[in-house]
């Protein structure tokens, strides 16, 4: 438990609470929380499925400007380094993520999110990278992970523009998943993540692997990375489960075990 992230554990999913009032600001001490809680949610075994979330007026609303605004480069240089490391660990939990967005999203809480595999949006949320409106560009994965989710041409207006998304048109560019009524945010960001846990969770981890690894390598490393993988799970009990259930009785009968 930390002073600005939390960690609550209910059915097999792990709920990150960012809990910085009012805004949510990443400054230092949340991001280190963050790296530990990211850590801590990978090595938990009952967790299956993970939910970020920050609360019904905002999801974060990006890094702490009074901590960097006389910052110099040596300063930023370093703790750039720990921010993306932080938020890199989020990207590498090796289970289902989904980020509940209500409220703001906006520089470094959108790199946040796309650090999750799912975004459930509130109707009323805003989404944006406005980094560019204070002389800087997006430090934490803003570049780099928003043109691989949504396309380069589309990456290039949100951050040259600096402008905010609203919910229908991040839908639309497939920047969220889903939109619900913001009340709803939690609740239904929980319930997407909770489809996981009933799964057989080394081949959810291993399916994640396999994507997340090919999108940054040629087609050619991706298939080996996938073959790999594939191979790999014909080691586990859930594979003999889920396929001697399968030739007994049928398609989706099977309980995974996790082993």
């Amino acid at each position: 438990m930390g002073e600005f992230v939390r960690v609550e554990v209910a059915e097999g999913v792990a709920t990150v609470r960012l809990d910085r009032p009012p805004m949510n600001a990443l400054n230092d001490r949340l991001t280190g929380e963050l790296a530990a809680a990211a850590a801590e949610v990978s090595a938990d075994q009952a967790v299956r499925a993970v939910v970020l979330y920050g609360s019904e007026k905002v999801f974060a609303a990006g890094a702490d400007i009074k901590e960097m605004a006389e910052a110099g480069y040596d300063a930023m240089a370093e703790r750039s380094r720990r921010l993306q490391a932080a938020l890199t660990s989020v990207a590498r939990i090796p289970k289902p993520v989904v980020a509940g967005i209500a409220g703001y999203a906006l520089g470094g809480g959108l790199e946040l999110a796309l650090c999750a595999d799912f975004r459930v949006v509130g109707e009323n949320a805003r989404l944006g990278q406005p980094e560019i409106q204070l002389g800087i560009i997006p430090g934490a994965g803003g570049t780099q992970r928003l043109p691989r989710l949504i396309g380069p041409a589309r990456a290039k207006d949100i951050i040259f523009t600096g402008r905010f998304a609203a919910a229908p048109e991040a839908l639309a560019i497939g920047l969220a998943d889903r939109v619900v009524p913001d009340a709803e945010v939690y609740q239904a960001a929980r319930d997407m993540a909770a489809g996981f846990t009933a799964g057989p969770a080394l081949a959810l981890r291993a399916a994640k692997e396999a994507i997340d690894t090919g999108l940054g390598v040629d087609l050619a490393s991706g298939l080996e990375v996938e073959r790999v993988q594939f191979a790999a799970l014909f080691a586990t009990e859930d594979q003999r489960d889920g396929m001697r259930t399968f030739l007994e009785h049928g398609p989706g009968k099977a309980t995974f075990q996790g082993k």
